[in-house]
């Protein structure tokens, strides 16, 4: 499973797991999780374009509607996961 460490806004870094990506409207977006399996934090990042010969960067998505639709669309995708509390 792919790993990513991502950077908030504070410097503090945190190992991501990715469990699906997809495509919007143009935009990438990814479902990721701080454990390889179980019970764990998801996040869903929206990636940010990098300038050529950096490293791809993400943000948290916080938009509740954006959310909302987000998580329809991974649990489709993730038919077996679920991903309400």
């Amino acid at each position: 499973m792919e790993k990513i460490t991502f950077t908030g806004d504070a410097g503090d870094t945190i190992d991501l797991f990715i469990l699906e990506s997809t495509r919007l409207a143009g935009q990438d977006y990814i479902l990721a999780s701080d454990v390889e399996a179980g019970d764990g934090n998801c996040y869903i990042l929206k990636e940010i374009t990098a300038p050529e010969g950096e490293e791809t960067a993400y943000e948290i998505v916080e938009d509740e509607r954006t959310l909302d639709y987000l998580l329809s669309v991974f649990g489709e995708l993730l038919e077996d996961v679920d991903l309400t509390d």
